[in-house]
């Protein structure tokens, strides 16, 4: 909560943030997620339809964009009760581990994506 009464702005990228996680979690197979294959965001945006206020449970729908080589646009909808307090988005970028670098997006991916 912040001075206003409501949810901080902040939080409502938390919630894209730990529906990002668990969607790359179910994604990348134990063995490679975040061992060997790891995502980081290249830019995000959030456009707050109206504030959110405790309590209350938020449920965030991801969907995907059109896949790039290394990349992918995800688009978020966070809603409280059945209505649309924020939407959003956010460009992952798949990269390895080691190196710290952009990779291709797997092959394995690529096909559970599409």
């Amino acid at each position: 909560m912040d001075a206003m009464g409501h949810v901080n702005n902040t939080v409502y990228f938390r919630y894209m943030e730990q529906t990002r996680i668990s969607w790359f979690d179910a994604l990348v197979p134990g063995e490679e997620a975040w061992k060997s294959t790891g995502i980081v965001i290249a830019n995000a945006t959030c456009n707050f339809k109206r504030p959110i206020n405790y309590p209350g449970t938020v449920d965030v729908q991801l969907y995907i964009g059109e896949l790039g080589g290394s990349s992918v646009p995800t688009f978020y909808e966070l809603s409280v009760n059945g209505e649309l307090y924020a939407d959003g988005a956010a460009t992952v970028v798949f990269i390895d581990m080691q190196k710290q670098k952009p990779v291709r997006i797997p092959q394995a991916i690529r096909e559970v994506l599409q």
